[in-house]
């Protein structure tokens, strides 16, 4: 049964106060613009990006064009096993947002979807002892498997009922899951996962946010993160990297959006009104309130045609008396 008093060893430095803030003013400009939120092809992009960065962080070769072409579908040559990884991480990041983050079978469903074919435990508690290991340095040694499933229901428990800064508790929540390491092997591509999901009950851009190119780019200060906060049994150096990384990728992304092409309002009207049917022109104009041809094809249809967010249903044709639309699937 899980301790109702458990609490992850951590303190709120002034740095981490400061990121928080810092990250909670980046996060509203990245609302407003609404960029991140209204491309598909950026947020395909980014996906692509944490994919690739989780996996190099534990050492997958396979490039972002290679891991690219395999998520499209196309043959690559690469090792089975890392091909299979790939495979296994879109999946399951295309369910993440339907699990439930407080959820111990959910944990194990995503753990079977990433591990699937890979390892013998796959959605299930580690039966052995683990590590945390920096290539071949051992960073921590992990508590003995009789413990896992209390410590991680403790984890869970805690997570959900925790009222500290929703920025914060996902960075305890992700070094804790380290320290505890409960799978045989994923836990790393869990732990970011895991994070992700938290921060996406938070705000949705988070979903979308490759914050794992970051600590892919600075593997050796995460690691040493992890080290720091291990022998001073306090989380804070772990949550002040995780929260400079938040804040470096937020920055990037709000210069991403502000040089992307703005979906306006008229546009996403238009593709709420859409959903997932296809229509004519008449059809659509009717929905979106308007009666006048000449607005709508200039502020409606032709941006979200030029846009690439809905196609013509005969393309060839465009000025076919039977021409509809609908929304591109990505």
């Amino acid at each position: 049964m899980p301790d109702e008093q458990y609490q992850p060893p951590y303190v709120i430095s002034e740095q981490v106060t400061n990121l928080v803030a810092e990250i909670a003013e980046l996060v509203s400009s990245i609302v407003v613009t609404e960029a991140m939120n209204t491309n598909p092809e950026l947020r395909r992009e980014n996906r692509i990006k944490t994919i690739h960065s989780s996996l190099a962080i534990e050492n997958n070769s396979l490039s972002l064009s290679q891991v690219t072409a395999i998520i499209e579908g196309k043959k690559v040559l690469g090792p089975l096993k890392e091909i299979r990884e790939v495979e296994n991480a879109y999946t399951t990041y295309n369910q993440l947002l339907s699990f439930d983050p407080y959820s111990i079978d959910d944990l194990l469903q995503a753990h079977r979807l990433l591990m699937e074919d890979l390892v013998k435990e796959a959605g299930r508690f580690r039966s052995g002892g683990v590590g945390v290991f920096a290539g071949e340095d051992l960073v921590h040694m992990a508590p003995p498997p009789h413990m896992v499933p209390d410590l991680t229901e403790n984890l869970i428990s805690w997570a959900k009922t925790a009222t500290v800064h929703p920025l914060i508790k996902s960075c305890v929540f992700h070094y804790e899951f380290e320290f505890i390491h409960p799978f045989a092997d994923g836990n790393g591509r869990m732990g970011r996962m895991w994070q992700t999901l938290l921060l996406y009950q938070w705000k949705r851009i988070f979903a979308w946010l490759p914050v794992e190119s970051l600590i892919k780019e600075r593997q050796t200060a995460y690691y040493e993160s992890i080290r720091s906060s291990t022998k001073a049994n306090n989380a804070v150096y772990f949550i002040e990297f995780l929260l400079q990384a938040i804040k470096d990728t937020l920055q990037e992304a709000v210069s991403t959006a502000q040089v992307s092409t703005q979906v306006t309002v008229q546009v996403r009207l238009l593709l709420d009104k859409l959903g997932n049917e296809t229509l004519s022109a008449k059809e659509l104009m009717a929905r979106v309130g308007l009666k006048q041809r000449q607005n709508f094809y200039q502020r409606y249809l032709l941006p979200a045609l030029e846009l690439n967010m809905i196609e013509m249903t005969i393309p060839d044709k465009p000025n076919s008396s039977q021409q509809r639309y609908r929304k591109i699937r990505k």
